[in-house]
């Protein structure tokens, strides 16, 4: 049936191929423009000190904070960092992101391959609408092991789907190494989540025999690395440190200890996080729904094989109570896929009318990036540097698409580029440099550890917590540092001088009127977008 349903498609030929290289090299350089030189802020700090502990250490098989190994994650994304930091000799933004980098250009490379047979519009405003996603600009650039998933589990459908209409070959090793991949990426999740997309192709294709091998094979290899992950938390760390793992990992995900979301976060909160994507993919559904009737074909068929794929990772992520809106990053290239089919279909009214929503949107967006830049920097004059450069881009971008608006020839793909263009410059050259000096963290830490330098003692980080705020500082010290941590006032009482204490300023407003409140801070700062101050406890 796959063959039968396959024979309306174009080969990939050699000029697709070059094609669909050169769109990826493109995608690789746009996500890494500008990145060289950033502090790390947020959830990339704690990645960060995992390389750097790396560098400092070695490998590992858990990446490492202050020492001991760290049970949520296993250390193949880390390794991936320290490889590409060896040259440098240190972790910087560039080599900490570019395997994100990399695997977005892999997920852009792989869709062009995929569409592009059919219909290179399809394919190119696929790529557009992926790259117009918020969710995916910002995991990007940041560390981002559930971006890395994402292009794995791409991967693998990509390797079924193409073996049935491209005539490739089946390549099982691959996909198993590729699952393989997964799980070192990003645990059990990341070996169920590629197997459940290229099963539900298998089961919309009706092929039984592939499904019910595969899937058996797909168990056996999840249990295989289920209990070498546990065995290999048990020689790293002890039985106590294998519980660890079990509970980051497996159970605390499942049970809501790791935070609770409702069943629907995910098919509600997409319209947002996903958006424009996932709200058009929903469109592009019912209007293929409501003219199905005229609606038949390859192109069709592979709609519904993404929305079968992007449908099985929904469900399957919503079973978890731990929810955030990256894990579902694996559905975006379907949704993308499935938005952009109105441009792959000649007839029927409402896909005309979003082929129109969609370009006048598109067209739209450098005048109002334009607007909404001119606003904030009226209300916010001090946070935002000179918006000169990025305006100038915007208004050529905008120009770009306007030259194109009575011009039929590629003016659905001028217009959406110059629409994905202008959201990026934007990221880059105003949101990113704002987000970065809102939540700062090397500029008092590098401030705090001079200080220390000077005067050694024991530093006391009060009220940071060993895996929240505390990660934050660690990643901006350059050597091995084993600092106390306490969370009471009773517990800093009981401390003996001398010593350095960091805190926010609101716990140590909250000492005044103990022997500690008539400490004077030694040196007071923004850190992470809160106030902070060093004191200086004397013996």
């Amino acid at each position: 049936m796959a063959a039968r349903l396959g024979r309306g498609l174009i080969g990939l030929t050699p000029a697709l191929r070059r094609q669909s290289l050169i769109a990826g090299l493109l995608a690789f350089l746009l996500f890494i423009a500008g990145v060289y030189g950033q502090a790390p802020i947020g959830f990339d700090s704690r990645f960060v000190l995992f390389a750097q502990e790396m560098l400092r250490h070695g490998p590992s098989v858990f990446p490492t904070t202050y020492g001991q190994p760290y049970a949520d994650y296993s250390s193949l994304s880390t390794l991936f960092i320290w490889l590409l930091s060896l040259p440098f000799g240190t972790v910087n933004s560039l080599t900490a992101w570019l395997p994100s980098a990399v695997a977005g250009a892999v997920i852009v490379t792989l869709m062009y391959r995929l569409l592009a047979p059919s219909s290179v519009r399809w394919a190119v405003v696929s790529i557009a609408l992926l790259m117009l996603t918020s969710t995916f600009i910002t995991e990007t650039r940041a560390v981002s092991q559930d971006l890395m998933l994402a292009a794995v589990a791409f991967s693998v459908f990509y390797l079924g789907y193409a073996h049935d209409h491209f005539a490739a070959g089946r390549r099982w090793p691959l996909v198993f190494i590729l699952l393989l991949l997964g799980f070192g990426i990003r645990g059990p999740i990341g070996l169920v989540v590629p197997t459940g997309m290229l099963c539900s192709y298998y089961l919309l294709d009706r092929q039984w025999s592939r499904l019910l091998t595969f899937g058996v094979l797909a168990s056996l290899l999840l249990a295989a690395c289920v209990g070498l992950l546990l065995w290999l938390a048990d020689v790293s760390g002890g039985p106590a440190f294998r519980q660890d793992v079990i509970r980051m990992q497996f159970m605390g995900r499942m049970d809501g200890s790791e935070g609770v979301s409702g069943s629907l976060y995910y098919f509600t909160s997409s319209l947002g996080n996903y958006a424009l994507a996932y709200p058009l993919a929903l469109l592009a559904l019912a209007a293929a729904w409501l003219s199905k009737p005229r609606q038949r074909g390859p192109a069709l068929r592979l709609v519904q094989y993404c929305a079968a794929a992007g449908l099985i990772v929904m469900l399957g992520l919503s079973i978890p109570q731990a929810k955030k809106a990256r894990y579902l990053l694996p559905m975006l290239p379907m949704a993308a896929i499935i938005a952009a089919y109105p441009f792959q279909v000649v007839h029927g009214r409402v896909f005309a009318w979003l082929r129109v929503g969609m370009q006048g949107l598109w067209l739209l967006i450098p005048a109002l990036l334009i607007v909404m830049l001119w606003v904030a920097q009226r209300r916010f004059l001090e946070s935002l540097t000179d918006l000169t450069p990025v305006m100038i881009v915007l208004g050529l971008l905008q120009m770009a698409a306007l030259s194109r608006l009575w011009r039929p020839r590629w003016r659905t793909e001028v217009l959406a580029f110059s629409a994905v263009l202008a959201v990026w410059s934007a990221y880059a050259l105003v949101f990113e440099p704002v987000e970065r000096q809102l939540y700062d963290t090397r500029t008092f830490s590098q401030a705090a550890l001079a200080r220390i330098h000077e005067q050694p003692a024991p530093l006391v980080l009060h009220g940071m917590g060993k895996d929240a705020k505390a990660i934050k500082f660690m990643v901006n010290v350059e050597q091995d540092l084993q600092p106390l941590f306490t969370e009471t006032t009773q517990a800093l009482e009981a401390l003996k001088g001398p010593a350095w204490l960091m805190m926010d300023r609101s716990d140590y407003q909250a000492l005044q009127g103990t022997p500690l409140g008539t400490l004077q801070p030694a040196l007071s700062g923004r850190f992470d977008k809160n106030d902070y101050v060093l004191l200086w406890l004397t013996p």
